[in-house]
């Protein structure tokens, strides 16, 4: 297999996952597709004027970005042949021809549960974003959202805390980090779990690249589960996409005076599972928790977690201390200072002013 077909094919205009997979269905490879003559791959019906022309006078030069970036030790792109690729994902009806993935691969394999929400949730919904979240990725579950502000960000920081993989399915090229914020955050995630996009190095955030984005985390996943949302909402298209994806949908339903719960409500109008604790989630996909196995990999105390960020708060200051200064000062690992500075960056009471220094907000 030719890696730089594959990404030159992506690369013509109004060549999506659809014509993607009509090109293989007459041509079989992406390398066909390109050692085929001019009046074979017209006559073919599949591409577009603007796509033949790209074909005719393709440059290599355009994917060599996408090459080069795939050399590091953690960056990998995977085909829809490749044997890393998600059955999951595979199975849906226009799953991305490439996959980027950033940090560990083998966890695009294992059993996962989207958490996606609000980007402006209520105190509620983050606590609810990320205990669920905690608890499910200790009985075995990894977690996989969006990255986004708000619930998606605090599902990832749940798994985080007790150092569980989690996945987080980006709309931009994985050369970039959107929001901007969550910098710190996305490092984290690949050294136990994994970046993952469909879009090519350099792509920007472009609006419409999301709603493409939320196939790919129902898709992943074994279900959804819905933590405050709007009726028109991008959370609402991630949870109608895993209902056509054949896959379960959960919600959690809170007060009828929080404008937050109307798209839970309507979702369990429509046959979602109503979801008061994880029991609900498990007993549904008849996941049985490996919780008790997990327990022994867990590194970081629940007494740790509870206590550390007031810990730091007492080194930490307006001026900007590094994190080996923070270890040195406070005797805690860099592991758990890391993780805890994330959560301190979450509640807005730190900032991030290089890679490793932070400073006081409030």
């Amino acid at each position: 297999m030719n890696l730089t077909y594959w990404l030159l094919l992506l690369k013509a205009p109004r060549v999506g996952p659809r014509t993607f997979y009509k090109a293989l269905q007459v041509f079989e490879t992406p390398e066909q597709v390109f050692s085929a003559s001019k009046t074979e791959r017209k006559e073919s019906g599949v591409f577009q004027t603007k796509a033949l022309d790209f074909l005719d006078a393709a440059d290599t030069s355009l994917v060599q970005a996408d090459l080069d970036w795939a050399q590091s030790d953690d960056c990998h792109i995977l085909t829809l042949i490749d044997d890393n690729y998600p059955e999951s994902l595979k199975n849906i009806h226009d799953p991305p021809p490439l996959l980027y993935v950033r940090g560990n691969i083998e966890c695009l394999s294992m059993p996962q549960l989207a958490i996606v929400g609000s980007r402006n949730p209520s105190a509620g919904g983050k606590e609810n974003a990320q205990s669920f979240a905690k608890s499910l990725a200790q009985s075995g579950l990894v977690i996989t959202s969006g990255m986004a502000s708000g619930i998606d960000a605090y599902a990832h920081m749940g798994a985080l805390e007790v150092n569980k993989p989690t996945i987080a399915v980006c709309g931009t090229g994985l050369d970039r980090i959107y929001p901007a914020k969550h910098k710190s955050m996305a490092h984290q995630i690949t050294k136990i779990g994994a970046l993952v996009s469909e879009f090519c190095i350099g792509t920007t955030p472009i609006g419409t690249n999301f709603p493409r984005r939320n196939r790919i985390i129902s898709g992943l996943s074994l279900g959804t589960l819905v933590i405050e949302a709007s009726i028109k909402s991008g959370t609402m298209i991630t949870a109608k996409l895993a209902a056509e994806q054949c896959k379960e949908v959960f919600a959690i339903p809170s007060s009828i005076h929080n404008p937050l719960s109307k798209g839970c409500h309507q979702l369990i109008k429509n046959g979602a599972k109503l979801v008061e604790d994880i029991d609900d989630i498990l007993d549904e996909l008849q996941f049985e928790s490996s919780s008790l196995l997990l327990k022994e990999n867990v590194t970081i105390s629940e007494k740790e977690l509870d206590d550390t960020p007031f810990i730091l708060l007492k080194y930490l200051s307006y001026d900007a201390i590094s994190i080996d200064e923070l270890v040195e000062k406070s005797g805690l690992s860099p592991q758990i200072i890391t993780q805890e500075l994330l959560l301190l960056e979450l509640n807005n009471k730190v900032a991030q002013t290089d890679g490793s220094s932070y400073v006081l907000t409030k």
